[in-house]
């Protein structure tokens, strides 16, 4: 089945999915959104960086801690701590059983900091990124490693605070029957300010219109350059105070009122490409072919969690196990094996916006040097 655009999509997931919701066109717009989250997070957890992921944190804007901003994935230097073999019995898997654990014990954690959630439920929706505890400039994650018929296991992870990287997702354009798009506009806007507050590394606007880089050392004095050159450098390097309190920022848009596209740029696009660091394109078509193998002509390996999204899109509250952040186990292991049998597929649904020429290679190999710093050290 072939969509001429999203808007077209979005037309007979309506039609089709959400028939029953009192306004099925918005229900089905924001269903798009979650898919393009959806498609973000597994793709993460196809490029091994699953252990670096925390959802929705708290991030302070740089020198300024006063103020902080919700990004959906936020990716952070991480340290195993323990890895737990459990009986299949013992379910559900919460943050307060996990603080229990010996090795959670010695870190001399506050009660207060527990959180109320389970890695694992007892109906198997699994929590994606669980986060144990808050520890001041560390948190706690539990991640899910596998679950047999009788045991399972997962394992904990130390967190630092201050991430790496960041991504973040917008469905920009116009709403139906409007010249303009006055909210996606302010979202934009919203999500390049974020963008341009987070990191040390500054932008700065130069008379021939080209970017800058200004990044301030210790002892006051300044690194500055082309942008994009400064910014791999900083990368490259093992300097911890240029790594230190460096995020690399990268935004995933995707089309809303087929009013763009990643060559014919609008407003919207414009003020993000020259916010993020990197802006990925999320391709019509890419959006169509997955929801086509998910949910109209459903891919054998898709099968478990086509089952989940339909079930979580009924009209009733409370059912929702198809989210970035909860999610059924059995549509979760779908999604992977998914992921990664069309891993080169899947990457070809991401067009470059910006930085202009670079492949998602690039982006990879830079998430990954970033992963592998001794940040231990950088922060010490």
């Amino acid at each position: 089945m072939s969509y001429p655009s999203v808007d077209q999509l979005q037309k007979v997931l309506t039609e089709k999915v959400f028939h029953y919701a009192k306004d099925s066109k918005k229900a089905a717009g924001r269903a798009l959104g979650t898919l393009v989250e959806i498609i973000t997070f597994y793709s993460l957890k196809a490029w091994g960086l699953e252990r670096n992921v925390a959802i929705e944190k708290p991030l302070p804007e740089f020198g300024n801690d006063d103020i902080t901003h919700n990004v959906e994935y936020s990716l952070h230097p991480s340290t195993p701590l323990v890895t737990v073999d459990f009986n299949r019995d013992s379910l559900p898997i919460t943050a307060r059983k996990i603080a229990k654990l010996a090795e959670v014990v010695a870190l001399s954690i506050p009660a207060e900091s527990i959180k109320t959630s389970a890695l694992l439920s007892n109906d198997l929706v699994l929590r994606n990124s669980c986060t144990v505890c808050d520890c001041g400039e560390t948190f706690l994650n539990a991640y899910l490693d596998d679950l047999g018929k009788k045991t399972g296991r997962y394992s904990v992870a130390t967190l630092r605070r201050r991430p790496f990287a960041i991504f973040e997702c917008k469905r920009v354009g116009v709403e139906e029957g409007m010249r303009k798009g006055p909210q996606t506009i302010e979202k934009a806007k919203q999500g390049a300010y974020v963008a341009r507050t987070v990191s040390a590394l500054q932008k700065i606007r130069l008379t021939d219109g080209s970017m800058g880089g200004l990044i301030q050392k210790r002892d006051g004095s300044f690194r500055h350059g082309d942008y994009y050159k400064l910014m791999a450098e900083i990368i490259a390097s093992g300097d911890p105070e240029l790594l230190s309190r460096f995020i690399l920022t990268v935004g995933v848009v995707s089309n809303h009122g087929n009013w763009f596209t990643s060559e014919n740029h609008n407003k919207e696009l414009k003020v993000l490409a020259q916010s993020y660091d990197w802006l990925l394109f999320l391709t019509d078509a890419g959006i169509a072919q997955f929801i086509d193998e998910l949910l109209f002509h459903p891919a054998a390996e898709l099968g478990a969690a086509r089952k989940a999204f339909l079930a979580s899109y009924t009209g009733k509250k409370g059912v929702n196990q198809f989210t970035k952040v909860q999610i059924s186990l059995a549509a979760d292991a779908a999604l992977q094996t998914y992921f990664k049998s069309k891993a080169s597929t899947i990457e070809g649904w991401f067009n470059i916006i910006a930085p202009a020429g670079k492949s998602l290679a690039v982006l990879k190999d830079e998430l990954g040097t970033l992963k592998g710093k001794n940040w231990q050290e950088i922060h010490a």
